[in-house]
């Protein structure tokens, strides 16, 4: 028989040894995954079960709620369709990348979710509709321009179909390479008036076509540039962003043959700014010209003349540079005038995408050139090359549809 003393000697010991177990017994109930985590749980936000996805594709996200190990499990094999990332470890966020889709036929994936080993009883179905047959000729609206002087005119496609070309006269235009998305044609040198063939994409496969008018300038026109090839930047005057300055040009945009004196006052630049189918001569403190390929077509001393499309700058809030264009020659010839004062500044209430204005009378000036040759070329500056302290100190000119003609 124990004493009531050695009872309570002994009660210290026998409440750690208590503790102690109760210790053990709980970290064997974190080590088996048991009631610290909780009841299983996990959902999608909103709860969505579908996806439907135009031909263009998609990127769609979704957010996880769970407090397990989760995973996005394909169905079957695809290459159109992905989740990313295709796992994840509590709360989390995945991604549906939908490729486009370029076929003729709908298609339909579908994705399992697995919860701590277990899949869930809905499945993720994703249906991408099919596309449709399509030919479209680029900047075909108002027919697509070929100088007198002949060369190479580029057709570009947007085409999801194979397809091929007729040309209603091939009398002085033929083909000479087809790529996938555009036709190369080479036209001979117009020695009489305008003229003009019908060019024809088709598809053999499902009777698609597609139709645009090529028109060649009369013989007497020996340039013509609407700048077509320059595609960068914005159409908003005002809107500097993406403008890209000559001297960053690519080797095929500078082969067309235009150029610009490098500008001494501003390390050498040539500071002439490509914008989508115009160009932008000079910056703030600086002018820049633009100089033209030289008019090789003539034979002898001739008498042409000139034709262009003008723009002053003005800001958005409707602070206008000054407005002096100079005109002139490279070589021999000699103007009619020795400038111009470019007046028909922008109204961006009544054209805000500035397309409008190159339409309006206003914006076309002529002069001409007595005694041009073959080693002619055209030369534009806006105000001049130094305007530090000059005027507004900025003299930027839009310049666009650039053309010669003969008159004698």
């Amino acid at each position: 028989m124990y004493s009531k003393n050695s009872i309570v000697k002994s009660f210290p010991k026998l409440f750690w040894a208590l503790v102690v177990s109760c210790f053990v017994a709980v970290s064997c109930d974190d080590d088996n995954g048991g009631e610290s985590m909780g009841e299983p749980y996990f959902m999608i936000e909103e709860d969505p079960t579908s996806l439907s996805v135009s031909v263009e594709g998609i990127s769609q996200k979704y957010v996880v709620r769970s407090n397990r190990d989760w995973k996005v499990v394909a169905q079957s094999d695809n290459d159109w369709v992905e989740a990313f990332p295709n796992e994840g470890d509590n709360d989390g966020i995945f991604r549906f990348n939908v490729d486009p889709n370029d076929s003729f036929e709908g298609r339909t994936a579908n994705f399992a979710f697995v919860v701590d080993g277990q899949e869930q009883p809905v499945l993720f179905r994703i249906d991408q509709e099919a596309n449709v047959p399509y030919i479209t000729i680029l900047n075909a609206e108002n027919g697509i321009s070929v100088p007198s002087a002949g060369g190479e005119v580029n057709i570009a496609l947007e085409t999801n179909v194979e397809w091929t070309y007729i040309l209603d006269d091939e009398s002085w235009i033929t083909g000479v390479q087809q790529t996938e998305n555009a036709l190369v044609l080479e036209a001979v040198k117009n020695t009489g008036e305008e003229r003009s063939i019908t060019l024809t994409i088709q598809s053999n496969t499902n009777g698609l076509t597609e139709e645009v008018e090529i028109i060649q300038s009369a013989g007497n026109v020996i340039l013509e540039e609407d700048f077509s090839w320059l595609t960068y930047g914005s159409t908003i005057f005002y809107t500097t962003t993406g403008e890209t300055r000559m001297d960053s040009w690519t080797e095929e945009e500078m082969a067309r043959g235009w150029t610009s004196t490098e500008n001494t006052f501003t390390s050498n630049q040539k500071v002439v700014y490509a914008r989508p189918g115009f160009v932008k001569l000079g910056k703030t403190n600086y002018g820049g010209d633009l100089i033209s390929p030289p008019l090789a077509a003539l034979d002898g001393p001739t008498d042409v003349q000139v034709t262009f499309k003008a723009v002053p700058y003005e800001t958005a809030g409707g602070t206008q540079d000054d407005n002096n264009l100079v005109v002139g020659v490279v070589g021999p010839g000699t103007t009619s005038v020795p400038s111009f004062t470019i007046s028909n500044y922008p109204d961006y209430d009544a054209d805000p995408d500035c397309v409008l204005i190159w339409e309006d009378e206003s914006s076309t000036y002529t002069f001409t050139i007595t005694g041009a040759t073959a080693e002619t070329q055209l030369r534009f500056l806006g105000g001049a090359f130094d305007l530090n302290g000059v005027g507004a100190g900025k003299n930027r000119i839009f310049i666009d549809d650039i053309k010669v003609v003969i008159i004698n």
